[in-house]
């Protein structure tokens, strides 16, 4: 048998019952029958109260007779069998796990600091217990296999100064990071019957030798792209002031007075700080 096979015993609260009668029955009959039965009907009752087992919600038990799987008890409640059956218990509860932080390299081979946090649960307890040695050690490292295996398929972040442009980042892409992490654990704990309820990134940075490198790259590209901003509107805006001033014919500039102004907003427009005024009292040639 290499399926789970999941059975009802019989029920504990009769067995008591029965349990009960032949001990208490067989002491009483001591003192009143001199052949050894009584000792016989002690020692039977004894082993049966081996077989008496409570199955916990959301837990389960795997029994085993002579090294031969007989079936999982997955119902709870109290409930007697074979006093020579082997009980396996198995939690079906959901478990957490929070992997330690992993220095691996991602696409680019920039070396990064990666954990995940899983939420599993066992759902076959046959390959629970059959197909894996240790089914929670073998969680803990198929988790840290599929996080490195993930890291090295996508990047960090994007670096379109240097034409990589990718479309699914570590740092940017979260729901679909999640779901390919999601999708590779399963793939990797279905051998020992463990359902992958959520994984996630529970932490992300790049490692501590080029982090204070990447900062600083990361702080450039926004100055970069600031600027780019103020001077794609510092230009949009002498346009304008050029056109208003040709359309109501406030002024007539010649294209070298046209190209002081020009030059002049600009400065004002992109400086990082406030111009000072200066005030021309003569003639504009002066």
């Amino acid at each position: 048998m290499k399926e789970e096979k999941i059975i009802v015993p019989a029920n504990g609260y009769l067995m008591l019952f029965l349990f009960l009668i032949l001990f208490l029955g067989s002491i009483a009959l001591i003192p009143i029958t001199e052949t050894g039965w009584s000792v016989f009907g002690i020692i039977a009752a004894l082993i049966l109260a081996f077989g008496f087992l409570m199955v916990q919600p959301n837990g389960s038990r795997v029994l085993l007779l002579f090294g031969k799987y007989v079936g999982t008890i997955k119902q709870n409640g109290f409930y007697w069998v074979n006093p020579f059956f082997t009980k396996k218990k198995i939690s079906l509860r959901a478990s957490n796990f929070d992997s330690e932080r992993l220095k691996v390299n991602d696409k680019l081979g920039n070396p990064i600091m990666i954990s995940t946090i899983l939420v599993w649960r066992v759902q076959n307890t046959y390959k629970a217990a059959f197909d894996v040695d240790n089914y929670e050690n073998f969680v803990r490292v198929q988790t840290d296999a599929a996080v490195r295996k993930l890291a090295s398929m996508y990047p960090y972040d994007n670096f379109a100064d240097e034409g990589v442009d990718e479309d699914i980042t570590l740092r940017s892409s979260v729901n679909e990071v999640s779901n390919a992490l999601e999708k590779e654990i399963d793939e990797r704990l279905s051998i020992a019957g463990i359902e992958v309820l959520e994984a996630r990134i529970g932490y992300l940075a790049y490692a501590q030798e080029i982090a204070n490198a990447m900062l600083k790259r990361q702080q450039a590209t926004a100055i970069v792209a600031a600027r780019h901003k103020i001077v794609e509107g510092a230009v949009s805006m002498v346009e304008m002031a050029i056109d208003e001033l040709n359309k109501k014919q406030v002024v007539d500039l010649d294209e070298e007075r046209k190209a002081a102004m020009v030059s002049n907003l600009m400065v004002v427009l992109c400086g990082d700080k406030d111009a000072s005024p200066v005030l021309n009292t003569g003639t504009l040639s002066h």
